[in-house]
């Protein structure tokens, strides 16, 4: 069966992003980006300030309440779906509750063929890069770097740490089936 899902599951500033436009450009069909940067970016304003929604700490912490996981279910729901359509998609996402958070993941694409990838990076170097992009809270990077790779079930790891975007897409294409 040929892989219709790829789901990226890394901390912040991990390089997800990025490994999903090199794959989107290396791959021989198109495959749709779903990014959970996305989803939060088209809440309405009043939930990414309130604790029914998401809350962003200046530590870096990141707190999510019953609206977000609610609008988060459908939007998962929302990518099978598009997959089940016939679209190919690479999720992008942030397990900050590790398997808890991969388990609906599996519910939403039961039946499909997806490939698992944990993105990794040391927190030194994601850190680094969060500060260069001046758009994340300081400290979100660092402690994202290991908390969302616990207990997470992979197909396939690869690590940003020392290698460059087109080099990790490249071997998870390598995986595809």
């Amino acid at each position: 069966m040929t892989t219709q899902v790829i789901v990226l599951n890394g901390g912040s500033s991990s390089g997800k992003s990025g490994i999903v436009r090199c794959l989107q450009a290396e791959l021989p069909d198109p495959w749709l980006a779903a990014a959970i940067d996305a989803f939060v970016d088209s809440l309405p304003a009043s939930l990414r300030t309130s604790d029914a929604g998401i809350e962003f700490a200046e530590d870096g912490g990141v707190a999510v309440g019953p609206e977000f996981r609610r609008l988060e279910a459908a939007w998962r729901e929302g990518v099978a779906a598009m997959v089940r359509a016939g679209a190919k998609v690479i999720v992008d996402d942030v397990f900050l509750g590790g398997p808890a958070s991969q388990d609906p993941w599996r519910k939403a694409l039961a039946g499909l063929n997806v490939l698992w990838v944990g993105v990794r990076c040391e927190g030194a170097v994601a850190e680094a890069r969060e500060i260069a992009r001046g758009d994340r809270p300081r400290g979100m990077a660092a402690a994202q770097a290991e908390t969302v790779h616990r207990g997470v079930t992979y197909d396939l790891e690869v690590d940003t740490t020392h290698a460059e975007s087109l080099t990790c897409a490249r071997t998870i294409a390598a995986r595809l089936t």
